[in-house]
């Protein structure tokens, strides 16, 4: 049975987000989900959500870990605390450094982990994110050396943008 933890960002993915839309479908598929609530989703501390994410990675041994926004940060930070490589990694809607932005500052600026611990990993960006340019999306893909892949107009890829039900994520986790 596959095992799937899903990393939201800044302010939680409640539904109708893409994310918590995904969990619930995976369910219905009999996967197995985490989705943890990260604390204080609107003023996070990394710390506290590597401790929380490093937990939930810990006790579910997870074969595919889906990251949005902020939590694509975090999977970053994680980097530095894995000793085991997942098969699939999605990083979804990175954003570029916000150390600038009290609320979210303690995650910048991000680490570039030599190791990413998947052995399969995309980044999925959008050419209108207001968060990352696909300039900067370029440079992270290359820099993490992973595939970019590039939707048009989707904004930041989250409920604002029209991604509640995105059939896209769940068949990209479920096929082998």
């Amino acid at each position: 049975m596959k095992k799937v933890l899903i990393l939201h960002g800044w302010h939680g993915s409640d539904m109708p987000h893409w994310q918590a839309w995904l969990a619930q479908e995976l369910v219905l598929r009999d996967t197995i989900v985490a989705f943890p609530q990260l604390r204080d989703a609107h003023a996070p501390q990394k710390e506290v959500w590597v401790r929380q994410a490093l937990d939930a990675f810990k006790a579910l041994s997870p074969d595919v870990v889906v990251c949005h926004s902020l939590g694509s940060i975090l999977w970053l930070h994680l980097c530095a605390h894995l000793e085991t490589h997942v098969p699939k990694l999605l990083l979804v809607a990175p954003p570029r450094d916000h150390s600038d932005t009290p609320e979210v500052a303690t995650f910048f600026p991000t680490p570039l982990p030599l190791d990413l611990h998947a052995h399969e990993a995309l980044m999925v960006v959008s050419n209108s994110d207001p968060y990352m340019s696909i300039e900067e999306s370029h440079t992270l893909a290359k820099a993490l050396d992973i595939p970019l892949e590039i939707l048009h107009e989707a904004g930041h890829i989250n409920t604002a943008a029209g991604f509640g039900a995105w059939e896209w994520a769940l068949e990209w986790v479920l096929a082998k």
